[in-house]
């Protein structure tokens, strides 16, 4: 009998083992192999003067309005280098077309995805999955159908095309690729994230919705993911943790980035005073559901008890750097950026990349946050093992934030090359004003 109860409990022990074993085994993980952002030619910068020329451009301003103009482009954190629409600088803004929007998008997407395939050695024919994130255009055939005619990818590759996400979308579509791979194995898949801006400056007065003309840049990013486990070693990043929160059935929030058209039939994005509440409200509730997955133990209980005994109610009581090694965050604009700082506790190192993304670059929308992380791997920063927090807020409002492991020791500068040794700067302040450059 003590024989037969031994045998059935070394069968059940092994049995415990196997269904273990398998079921760790279909857990896909989500892997990054490469990434390439985007940088425009040297002739589609918008240097002060350039901007100051627009600006002089817009009949529709009074004295106002020039002031206001000018005040938030001196404080917004945008430096001499981004790039703007080319219809923009030629100074047909008032009258954008097609063919403007389209050339914009093909050149972004589909030299981003020459120099990824260049680069990792994959042929656009292994590709398995393509997921396009481009919020203000829609064409026919669809992007995602232009990247399938150039590149001449097969027949059964799974295709999205997501609109209207926002800065988050990046995010959003790799959760969307995660969890295909947990049905799929031994998938490669890409990500392309940039937005349209030729066809959506705006020429009116509103104020509210002036800002975003000064903030949002061109620029674009291409993501190659895959789930192989026999490529693991050729893979940057790990994905570990990833969570969404849609804070849009609260009327304040819905209604704080909106795309409308002012009393004159302009159209543009209208920006209103309860976007930092609504996205405070988006972060802080994204966070409570990913801080226990990222953050150990023993902080959990530190700030557990801090709390009970109510020492303080300060929110970066929690210690986020006790789990996480860098801060990914959106650049979508200093005061953001700033909140964002106080809100979790965050210093002037941990926001340098941001900062110096959002003075190089702008706003460039959802690919932002790809342009932070190679600002990081340009500096040398990210060692094997680090990981790496990103929050990525966007219009509806949302927000995303995912946490990536570091495969490896990386050093690749991408589109920071010609410019890495100026920063960081001590002063993001725009003194080319001061100067009466305009």
């Amino acid at each position: 009998m003590e024989l037969f109860i031994t045998i059935c409990l070394v069968f059940l022990y092994f049995m415990f083992i196997f269904f273990i074993y398998k079921l760790l085994w279909r857990t896909q993980s989500c892997y990054i192999v490469a990434y390439e952002c985007y940088k425009a030619p040297d002739d589609m910068k918008l240097d002060t003067e350039t901007c100051g020329n627009l600006v002089l451009r817009n009949k529709n301003l009074g004295v106002g309005e020039y002031k206001f103009l000018l005040q938030a482009m001196v404080n917004a954190g945008i430096g001499e280098e981004t790039y703007g629409p080319r219809n923009i600088i030629e100074g047909r803004e008032e009258s954008p077309n097609l063919s403007d929007a389209l050339s914009e998008i093909n050149d972004i997407v589909f030299s981003t995805l020459d120099k990824l395939f260049a680069k990792t050695g994959v042929f656009p024919s292994e590709i398995d999955v393509l997921v396009v994130t481009i919020s203000m255009i829609s064409s026919v055939p669809s992007i995602p159908a232009r990247v399938i005619n150039r590149y001449k990818k097969r027949e059964d590759v799974k295709v999205f095309n997501l609109s209207g996400m926002g800065c988050s979308a990046s995010v959003i579509a790799i959760d969307l690729v995660n969890h295909l791979f947990q049905t799929y194995k031994n998938q490669f898949a890409i990500v392309v994230s940039s937005e349209s801006l030729s066809p959506n400056w705006y020429v009116g007065k509103e104020r509210s919705m002036m800002l975003p003309n000064i903030l949002f840049r061109i620029g674009g990013c291409s993501l190659l993911l895959k789930n192989k486990r026999g490529l693991k070693h050729r893979a940057i990043l790990k994905l570990n943790h990833l969570v969404r929160t849609h804070v849009g059935s609260i009327d304040e929030a819905y209604g704080s980035c909106t795309r409308i058209e002012d009393d004159q039939g302009n159209c543009g994005f209208f920006l209103t005073k309860n976007l930092p509440k609504a996205a405070a409200k988006a972060v802080s509730m994204n966070l409570r559901v990913l801080v226990p997955k990222m953050l150990p133990l023993r902080e959990l209980i530190r700030y557990s008890m801090v709390t009970y005994s109510k020492t303080s109610n300060s929110e970066s009581d929690l210690n986020l750097k006790s789990g996480m090694d860098y801060f990914c965050i959106h650049p979508g604009g200093r005061a953001v950026i700033d909140a964002m700082g106080r809100s979790l506790g965050l210093n002037e190192y941990d926001l340098e990349p941001t900062r110096m993304t959002l003075h190089r670059f702008g706003n460039t929308s959802a690919a932002g946050l790809w342009y932070v992380l190679s600002y990081m791997e340009a500096k040398k920063r990210l060692k094997q093992r680090d990981r790496i927090l990103m929050i990525s807020p966007g219009a509806g409002f949302k927000c995303n934030n995912c946490v990536w492991e570091v495969m490896k020791n990386l050093d690749d500068v991408n589109v920071w090359e010609d410019c890495i040794g100026r920063y960081p700067l001590k002063c993001t302040t725009n003194i080319y004003f001061f100067l009466g450059k305009i």
